[in-house]
């Protein structure tokens, strides 16, 4: 337990049975009137912020997260079957939690979870992935940048790339920013 003025981004607590992650958190003082800690709340099953008022020193219940290794199998369904790398079970992820990261996925890739009990809220993929280009179009560019051709990656992933990147490449990519950073 931690009280509500010790609350910090990044901390996940739980609530009502609910587990929700910190995104802010401060202290507010009126004229007339006791202070309150103001958060913004992000709802991990549903990724919903809500705002939630706390007195001074209420008391909150923090919950770790436990992080586990695991190695991308392939596509199930509407779900995404991994090795648990510590103890070798296949896990389930449904297709909410794995998002937009689903373009960086190929197998064998090795990501972590984010798990309270045996419920997956988040998957962390490496920052940079090294992948083949298998398509390019060389349209007008996205985002105004100046790059003049669009690759599509072996994982089905489309970035921009500079001119001299050819179908075959291997080309380092960052999976946070989705940028090209240089070919391998």
């Amino acid at each position: 337990m931690v009280t509500s003025a010790q609350l910090a981004p990044g901390m996940t607590v739980s609530i009502a049975g609910k587990l929700y992650r910190v995104e802010s958190s401060v202290k507010v003082t009126v004229p007339k009137g006791s202070p309150f800690i103001k958060t913004k709340l992000r709802d991990l099953e549903s990724s919903q912020v809500t705002e939630k008022n706390f007195k001074p020193n209420q008391e909150v219940e923090e919950v770790v997260l436990q992080e586990r290794r695991l190695e991308y199998l392939y596509p199930e369904g509407k779900q995404f079957l991994f090795l648990d790398i510590g103890n070798l079970e296949q896990v389930m992820v449904p297709k909410a939690i794995i998002g937009n990261k689903v373009n960086y996925l190929k197998e064998g890739i090795e990501i972590k979870a984010e798990m309270f009990k045996s419920t997956i809220f988040a998957v962390l993929l490496p920052q940079f992935l090294e992948l083949m280009v298998i398509g390019i179009d060389t349209g007008p560019s996205i985002r105004g940048s100046t790059a003049s051709k669009v690759a599509e990656l072996e994982t089905g992933a489309r970035i921009e790339v500079p001119p001299f990147i050819e179908v075959g490449d291997i080309i380092k990519v960052d999976t946070e920013s989705e940028e090209y950073i240089q070919r391998v």
